[in-house]
């Protein structure tokens, strides 16, 4: 029986996750899991880097307790953010997390120079403030000038873990700096950013096997033997590859942290139209390209809860937004002032507010305008999503934590009028787990990936109730109205 481990870093927590073949399924164990956040230092959002690394030694000492001796290792993270190394291959200042404000307005001040239609023809990705490429454009110039090498999050634990260095595609791809054309780097950003194509690795595509961990770390924290296996290391890569489909016009929704809602195709969607709506074209796994939208996800309701002490459980606060007045407050789940405000709860008030609406007051008013919003906001990006592809969809699987959410996903089948199949909740290290198994010969490809999924975890049906036609384009309307 060969071992596969999954290490799933998320914004708010990551695991260690341990994956098994057994009689025709995919059995998976939790092993490891740890808490995660950006935290203040000198005024700066910045991850804790070196934490998250000693958790995965941790995960793999906890491996070799229970009995696995050899493994392979796949790790997948959040995207855009990135470390800094200098010649002698040591960390330079801290890893920023892609909340801190310094990049509000960078957009603009770097399209002076080089127009967003120029960037988005070579890369296909979505303007989002966070980006890699606006970030880079107001980093400290010294720092950035003593960088021998630029690794994001995933790549720089990889070279933690083995001493490889090397830029994994479908989480370089959401740097806004791969030019998909060329399929490289692009030499004008580059150049723009006044950097050079050395700083950063070369490419490698999910499934390479880099390299085993390192022995000094097997002899000194006492792991198992231990090969490192290139994931599609962008959790939402990986999140799309474990939803469970089946043929052709569905949809997925990675609902996590953040909602991510999109299509996967064979080649980039780079219209006129695909920019002005603002869609994205990340790099996948095995030749697959995910077409897709960002918007605001579950974070608004975490925020809610962390600020309420954690007083409720999400399954209580959904319970307590089925009772409230339905569609009685909506916000505009993408605005920028709900982005990292200094508290959601005031935040959300003070928009209802001054929006003229009813001001949520308790715990379930509040659950109820997020949820609310969100199903609105699915509502409209599923139909732009329509428009911008010429494709119809017959279905949406929602996978992560959202899809444990029944409220949620039956509410967002009523307003879509659309089918919704929720699950598995661990479709992102059900991803990770598939790279390894395909790299290691286990299964052939992404297809069978999917149906092995599908076998070994449930998946609800949502099927969507009758609204009313005159309330839903009311609701519509309103909810474009918001901006």
């Amino acid at each position: 029986m060969n071992h596969y481990l999954a290490v799933d870093i998320g914004a708010s927590s990551g695991r260690v996750i341990w994956g098994t073949l057994r009689e025709g399924a995919l059995r998976l164990q939790e092993i490891h899991r740890f808490g995660n956040g950006f935290h203040e230092k000198d005024g700066k959002f910045c991850w804790d880097i070196e934490y998250l690394f000693g958790q995965i030694l941790t995960g793999l000492q906890m491996a070799k307790t229970l009995g696995v001796d050899e493994c392979t290792l796949g790790i997948d993270t959040w995207a855009v953010d990135y470390v800094l190394l200098n010649r002698k291959g040591e960390r330079i200042g801290e890893v920023f997390a892609y909340r801190d404000p310094r990049t509000n307005g960078a957009p603009e001040r770097l399209h002076r120079h080089l127009s967003f239609q120029e960037v988005y023809e070579k890369t296909g990705i979505q303007q989002l403030s966070f980006n890699t490429l606006y970030q880079l454009f107001v980093h400290d110039r010294e720092e950035l000038e003593a960088a021998k090498h630029i690794l994001l999050v995933p790549d720089y634990l990889h070279y933690r873990l083995c001493g490889v260095l090397a830029s994994e595609a479908t989480n370089a791809s959401t740097t806004q700096m791969l030019n998909w054309q060329t399929q490289d780097y692009d030499s004008d950003l580059l150049a723009l950013l006044g950097l050079q194509r050395s700083q950063f690795p070369d490419l490698v595509r999910p499934g390479v096997r880099l390299g085993a961990v390192l022995g000094e770390l097997v002899r000194e924290h006492g792991l198992p033997r231990c090969e490192v296996i290139s994931a599609a290391t962008h959790d939402t890569a990986s999140a799309v590859l474990g939803v469970p489909a089946q043929g052709t016009s569905w949809g997925y929704l990675s609902s996590g942290t953040w909602s991510l809602i999109g299509v996967e195709r064979e080649h980039p969607l780079t219209s006129r139209l695909a920019m002005e709506r603002n869609y994205t074209n990340e790099w996948g796994a095995f030749g697959t390209y995910r077409f897709l939208k960002n918007m605001m996800g579950m974070w608004l309701i975490q925020q809610v809860r962390k600020e309420a002490d954690d007083a409720y459980s999400f399954a209580e606060l959904a319970e307590m937004a089925a009772a409230a007045e339905p569609f009685r407050s909506l916000i505009p789940c993408n605005d920028s002032r709900f982005m990292n405000p200094p508290k959601m709860t005031e935040a959300i008030r003070g928009f209802c507010r001054e929006s003229g609406q009813p001001v949520p007051a308790t715990a379930g008013e509040l659950a109820r305008c997020i949820f609310d919003s969100m199903a609105l906001s699915y509502d409209v990006y599923v139909r732009e999503l329509q428009e911008v592809t010429g494709e119809r969809l017959k279905q949406l699987h929602v996978v992560g934590g959202g899809a444990n959410n029944g409220f949620l996903c039956q509410l967002s089948a009523d307003v879509l009028g659309m089918a919704i199949y929720a699950g598995p909740t661990e479709a992102t290290v059900l991803g990770n787990l598939a790279v390894q198994m395909i790299a290691d010969g286990a299964i052939r490809d992404i297809q069978e990936a999917r149906d092995l999924i599908r076998r070994s975890f449930p998946v609800r049906a949502y099927a969507p109730r009758p609204m009313d036609s005159g309330l839903l384009a009311e609701l519509r309307a309103k909810y474009r109205s918001l901006g």
